[in-house]
């Protein structure tokens, strides 16, 4: 026989909620929760080569992020992303997505998907699929393999095209993310776009961000997108259109080679004004703005109590901080970065 209290907790979780609106009037529906800060490459852009990483104990363990995860959706979260570091480098992790996907089955959730580097796909390709995964970003950067290995420093390109190739053939729709690196990957922007459109992938070419310190000079690294959309231009025919897939790209369409092409540009141009993202740790720490320092504890009320009703308070007050919008400069060499954290802690 159920319990009075475990008849209220389960009331609790299941009554309707209010939707998680901010200040500004934009409703946050879409979620990234980082299950773990570790990963297996080091990509020059992301973390220094000899990282040190969270103690595992402060990790929030699977079923607390199941429970998180869960109580966003009540709170009208439609899309959840999991990423890292590297998500499927996180040991059970697949049991997880399991869990989650029981969302898309009851129709609250309509898009459970992951960020990857592509390492680990060809072994959970399939179980990826099987738990209604139908769209993922893989992070390719190059298609030369010793290019490859410098900018991750510990990569293999070929167990990451064996990844791609392993998505694909599970039925997952792969778009590729590339971050534009000057001096680096420049020259090869046009051909992996080229290859990816004739594998039917989308590309989405991203600005480096200001986040840690990695060993290297961000203003050396920092190449405008309006750069590149200019040289570009020059080759094809682009025209823009209004393909969103929820998260900030700004797309276009290439006539030549018939497939979409997005500009992620939180420098050159600040997409904060429809912004309806949030982002959370894998300790549980909230981050209302990927640019902005201001952060809320969400491990603490939800290991104060097995009731929601703490953990959503703490929303409720966090999401009433969320900011119009961040304010990332690069702009001089030497200079700190913007943020003392690396990318991987909040989902690179």
């Amino acid at each position: 026989m159920i319990g009075t209290e475990a008849l209220i907790d389960q009331f609790q979780r299941e009554a309707p909620r209010a939707p998680l609106v901010d200040t500004f009037g934009r409703a946050v529906t879409y979620l990234r929760v980082s299950v773990t800060d570790r990963c297996d490459f080091r990509c020059v852009y992301c973390m220094a080569e000899h990282m040190t990483f969270l103690p595992k104990p402060e990790l929030l363990t699977l079923e607390e992020l199941d429970r998180l995860c869960s109580a966003f959706v009540a709170r009208g979260v439609k899309k959840l992303r999991l990423t890292g570091g590297e998500p499927l480098v996180r040991r059970d992790v697949m049991t997880l997505f399991r869990s989650i996907s029981r969302h898309l089955d009851s129709g609250a959730l309509e898009e459970l998907t992951l960020t990857t580097n592509g390492s680990q796909l060809a072994r959970f390709a399939g179980d990826l699929a099987a738990c209604g995964v139908k769209r993922i970003n893989v992070s390719l950067d190059t298609l030369d393999p010793a290019r490859f290995r410098a900018l991750t420093r510990w990569g293999d390109l070929s167990k990451v095209l064996a990844g791609i190739d392993a998505a694909q053939n599970a039925g997952i729709h792969v778009k590729l993310n590339a971050v534009a690196l000057a001096g680096e990957n420049e020259d090869e922007i046009p051909a992996l776009v080229e290859w990816a459109h004739g594998r039917n992938m989308d590309v989405s070419l991203i600005e480096v961000m200001p986040l840690g310190e990695t060993g290297a000079e961000r203003i050396d690294q920092y190449l405008p997108l309006s750069t590149v959309r200019a040289r570009l231009a020059q080759r094809w025919t682009l025209e823009d259109i209004p393909f969103r897939t929820g998260g900030p790209a700004r797309y276009v369409s290439i006539k030549e080679t018939g497939g979409r092409l997005g500009f992620i540009t939180p420098l050159t141009h600040n997409f904060c004004e429809g912004c309806n993202r949030v982002r959370v740790t894998c300790t549980g720490t909230l981050y209302m703005c990927l640019g902005q320092d201001d952060a809320a504890d969400l491990r603490t009320p939800l290991r104060a109590s097995e009731s929601d009703e703490t953990l959503h308070a703490a929303l409720d007050d966090a999401i009433f901080r969320k900011p119009k919008g961040h304010d990332f400069v690069i702009d001089r060499p030497g200079q700190a970065p913007a943020l003392r954290r690396h990318m991987s802690v909040t989902g690179g």
